[in-house]
């Protein structure tokens, strides 16, 4: 095997930048973003699982597609952050901000607030 080749062998794939998405934004379906979370956030999994019963089991109950609604929303905002490493690693180090407690949580808050509403705008919430 010539150099070349065996270059082209072993060379991984480029890692994505930073701030560019890991997947594309998937509908918002629960078996899309269910798709989007195993590759995400595989240990999100069981929380995803037992919200999605929760909703499905609360709209039979209240016979409204209210609460599927409301997590087809949670979830897709939840992606939406994700999908890019920086976003998620910015709202991680926001939220720690918050809960350390160490200062004014004011601008911590503010970007939160900001993360979550590109989010929702990039679900087309």
């Amino acid at each position: 095997m010539s150099t070349d080749q065996e270059h082209a062998v072993t060379a991984l794939p480029a890692e994505p930048q930073a701030d560019e998405p890991l997947i594309p934004m998937p509908a918002l379906t629960p078996g899309a973003l269910r798709t989007a979370v195993e590759t995400l956030a595989p240990s999100r999994m069981p929380t995803f699982v037992s919200d999605l019963v929760s909703a499905t089991t609360r709209a039979q109950e209240l016979q409204s597609f209210a609460p599927l609604r409301t997590f087809v929303r949670t979830w897709g905002v939840f992606v939406a952050i994700q999908r890019y490493p920086s976003r998620a690693a910015r709202l991680r180090h926001l939220e720690e901000l918050v809960s350390a407690g160490l200062e004014d949580p004011v601008d911590a808050m503010a970007g939160i607030r900001k993360i979550h509403a590109d989010a929702e705008a990039e679900a087309g919430l």
